[in-house]
């Protein structure tokens, strides 16, 4: 599969020229470059500046948009989900302005790989924010994640598994980490995340075990391939990049708020993590709303979240989990510096 060193795909130009401006003459360090994530949940943007060998984060934004509800049942994007994702790109495109930035690029994930108005939202989203989506497949959204959070991959010399649980879509990469970036093995995406499991099992008439089973076992199918080609090793690592592990990270530390400095980086027992998910999945959505970090915004969609974490540890039976508030940005602004010349 090759490692990650690639030429990154400059921002096509804006209809609104202000929002991405020519550089200026001054260092690589004083730029300020962008990155944003439109997930089948999410949207998210980074704007950062580099810094040694890494980058500092100048400006951030995230907001739950839920671009991809009602998808698996009309296979389109809904006027109410469009509205509320281009509302949320018309703050993004306010900070790339107001940030002076560089060099940007914009994604858009299997929401709008898979929604037949997906073209239209495009260039809607382009002619009313100046900004333009890059749709990109699952396997280099896969890269792009791995990327932008290897750096948390705990020492070892076996393969090591990363995931990232997105709102309409899982990823899954195994990678080599003998090499300074990694090098992908093989990877593997399903086309169930936490919106469109939680659609496509919501009207289940069955007690809550029931439906939770029914995910996990809709989910153990589509990674049935993937499995068989899993090399056994001494010693799994496993690293996920999501906000299903990040919600999951905050409710074993106990957090009453959300504190990336806390969860970042973090280390889980999975025995707990897989504690967390089946006391979660036995609760109702009201009493999911009442706990800290989950509240109303997750409370009805981390139970596929769950499911899922829970059949990616029974593939790749890690005793401990990796926890990594980073992924697909980061990656593309190690690609965007990367490329870039003083």
């Amino acid at each position: 599969m090759g490692d990650f060193a690639e030429m990154p795909h400059r921002q096509a130009p804006p209809a609104r020229p202000a929002s991405i401006r020519p550089p200026r003459a001054r260092g690589r360090e004083g730029r300020h470059y962008a990155a944003l994530d439109l997930g089948t949940n999410t949207c998210r943007l980074l704007i950062a500046r580099p810094q040694g060998p890494g980058f500092a984060i100048v400006d951030a934004f995230s907001r739950v948009v839920r671009l991809g509800e009602g998808l698996a049942a009309t296979g389109r994007l809904s006027d109410d989900a469009v509205e509320r994702t281009i509302a949320a790109l018309r703050v993004c495109s306010d900070k790339l302005r107001r940030r002076d930035v560089t060099l940007a690029r914009s994604v858009a994930t299997e929401a709008c790989r898979r929604a037949a108005n997906g073209p239209e939202f495009i260039a809607r989203a382009r002619s009313e924010t100046g900004i333009h989506l890059d749709v990109i497949t699952a396997e280099e959204e896969a890269r792009l994640a791995v990327l932008g959070c290897h750096v948390l991959i705990e020492p070892g010399d076996d393969p090591a598994l990363v995931f990232d649980i997105g709102g309409g879509s899982t990823e899954l990469v195994l990678v080599d980490t003998r090499t300074p970036v990694p090098t992908v093995l093989d990877w593997h995406s399903t086309p169930w995340g936490v919106v469109s499991l939680t659609e496509h099992t919501s009207g289940d008439a069955q007690a809550l075990d029931q439906t939770y089973a029914r995910m996990r076992a809709l989910v153990a199918e589509s990674f049935s391939g993937f499995a068989n080609r899993l090399p056994r090793v001494a010693t799994p690592r496993l690293l996920g990049t999501s906000g299903t592990v990040t919600t999951l990270g905050s409710v074993h530390l106990g957090l009453s708020h959300y504190d990336r400095a806390a969860v970042d980086g973090l280390i889980v027992p999975a025995r707990a993590m897989r504690r967390i998910s089946r006391d979660l999945a036995g609760m109702s959505i009201a009493e999911r709303s009442k706990v800290a970090c989950i509240g109303s915004e997750r409370a009805d969609l981390v139970v596929a979240g769950c499911a899922i974490l829970e059949t990616i540890l029974d593939l790749w039976p890690a005793d401990r989990l990796g926890i990594a508030d980073r992924g697909i940005r980061e990656g593309i602004l190690r690609r965007l510096m990367g490329s870039a010349r003083p």
